[in-house]
């Protein structure tokens, strides 16, 4: 009886982590977010969409060949952009966010930013994270070890 228990128990687990994650087409994107994708990406070639459910919220996950991965909210505006070590594109990044950037640390790159609930979340080349309010104004300057 045990094994039959833990046996249903890891066929649920697998069903709902598949659910979590659907493989979708460009297409089947929100309107804001195929267009986010063709204004500041259309140089890089899409790899997997798909549509997520992380953390109970629901929305959709973009990665592309050369590595960068980006999610979008339900309704299609971005929530992260993740370049990993190598520099995004900036023309959604708020005009605040770019400037204390310029000014604080003029010879470092934006390669992430993420929208959370509360805060922004920036990381720069030569890992720096910077942390701002919502509307910009910085609260955390610091250098990762």
């Amino acid at each position: 009886m045990k094994k039959i228990i833990i046996i249903v128990v890891l066929m649920l687990g697998f069903a709902l982590s598949a659910n979590a994650q659907k493989k979708i087409e460009i297409t089947e994107l929100p309107k804001p977010a195929q267009e986010f994708l063709k204004k500041y990406f259309s140089n890089s070639a899409i790899d997997v969409v798909k549509k997520d459910a992380e953390h109970g919220e629901k929305g959709y996950e973009v990665k592309l060949k050369d590595g960068t991965e980006i999610e979008f909210w339900k309704d299609g505006s971005y929530r992260e952009v993740d370049g990993g070590k190598s520099p995004i594109p900036t023309g959604f990044i708020p005009v605040s966010v770019k400037d204390y950037v310029a000014k604080n640390h003029p010879n470092e790159k934006i390669t992430h930013i993420d929208y959370g609930h509360k805060d922004l979340d920036v990381d720069l080349t030569n890992n720096i994270d910077l942390e701002f309010t919502k509307e910009g104004k910085i609260l955390k300057d610091k250098k990762n070890k």
